[in-house]
């Protein structure tokens, strides 16, 4: 299999970078992070419509950018397919034409069935003959992606490309992308502000912060083990508290953490050394709410108290926020409207949970904390 796309990139002004990824042949790898944070920058440098201070962008095995060589590939040359957050389609254009204008690679008697071909790919059956105003939004952007293929990238680069539709339309688009992008064999990669999109796509995720890759690997991985507290917090993991570990028992595969007196039993984890200050978080899928009417032995893995500070019916789901007796703190978590009605889930009312000892995932204390 053909190398993938492989960037390092680093400079001070105007936006501080400080940035490293990999996306493989066929695999879609999405940026995320808060604005400002340089996504848009990265994709830029890889389309070589940016020139950082220091860097190298490697595709497909060919060198794009390496600034200690002094190579700098020109943009017609990367062979790269871009889409916008605002389609930046010809308005005078038909769609049909909007795609062969980007074939000038192709002989001129492959240009109208390739574009033809593509369009069909993106659903466009039939629309050929429109113009941009005569389209919608979602069929404006499935025309820019037809034209971001035309060019037979080696790297498709998408920029926010579903922020300007309605949300009826983006679930429609990200349905069709996720079927798309199995049909592609070259990197993928999405920049999004939405963590649900990511992870409805992503089979990896690169995590930026005021220009740093902060963290990246598998979309399960990043989510679920954040390297910090502060990787933690910008992915929207509301159960970030503060702990020093206890003890170790490998013969048991568990160890202990102690928050404020609270003791809590953890998966094995002998990277971290006895009484060294953590952080740990525990997602809201791995809280579970006690019975009412029949307490169960699982109740009986790291049990918690607390007093139901905020509770907000969401469609189906409730979001819960308990105050928790033991700790100065809040723990967040949903449950079926059904089951909070069921056991008496309501503001002000006393409730139990409990912590899941395989969801609780510790993290190195930062030295900002």
């Amino acid at each position: 299999m053909a190398p993938g796309l492989r960037v390092a990139l680093a400079q001070h002004r105007p936006i501080r970078l400080e940035v490293s990824l990999e996306c493989g042949p066929g695999e879609l790898l999405v940026l995320v992070g808060p604005s400002g944070s340089g996504k848009t920058t990265v994709l830029r440098c890889i389309a070589g419509l940016h020139h950082p201070e220091r860097g190298e962008v490697t595709c497909g095995g060919s060198t794009w950018l390496d600034t200690d060589r002094k190579v700098s590939v020109t943009p017609q040359r990367r062979g790269v397919g871009l889409v916008f957050q605002h389609y930046a389609l010809f308005p005078h254009l038909r769609a049909l034409e909007n795609v062969t204008v980007a074939m000038t690679h192709l002989a001129v008697a492959r240009r109208v069935p390739r574009a033809r071909e593509l369009l069909a790919l993106v659903n466009m059956e039939g629309l050929e003959g429109r113009r941009p105003d005569e389209l919608s939004g979602g069929q404006r952007q499935r025309v820019a992606l037809a034209r971001a293929l035309a060019r037979d990238p080696a790297v498709l680069l998408l920029d926010e490309p579903f922020s300007a539709v309605d949300q009826m339309t983006r679930r429609r688009l990200r349905r069709e992308l996720a079927q798309l992008r199995h049909t592609l064999q070259i990197p993928v990669v999405l920049v999004t502000h939405d963590l649900d999109e990511a992870q409805m796509l992503a089979d990896r995720v690169t995590l930026l912060h005021r220009g740093h890759t902060l963290q990246s690997g598998p979309t399960r991985e990043v989510m679920r083990r954040p390297v910090s507290a502060e990787a933690a917090r910008l992915l929207d993991q509301t159960n970030v508290f503060s702990a020093r570990i206890v003890s170790h028992e490998p013969q048991h595969g568990r160890t202990w953490i102690e928050s404020d007196g609270l003791r809590l039993e953890c998966a094995h984890t002998p990277e971290f050394a006895v009484g060294e200050p953590i952080d740990w978080l525990v997602p809201p899928s791995d809280v579970v709410l006690h019975r009412r009417d029949r307490p169960s032995r699982g109740e009986r893995e790291n049990p918690l108290r607390g007093t139901v500070s905020e509770f907000v019916i969401l469609g189906d789901e409730a979001l819960v926020n308990m105050d928790i007796d033991e700790l100065d703190d809040t723990l967040s978590f949903t449950v079926s409207v059904h089951v909070a009605g069921r056991n008496r889930v309501g503001l002000g009312e006393p409730i139990g949970v409990s912590l899941l000892a395989s969801g609780i995932h510790i993290m190195k204390r930062s030295a900002a904390d």
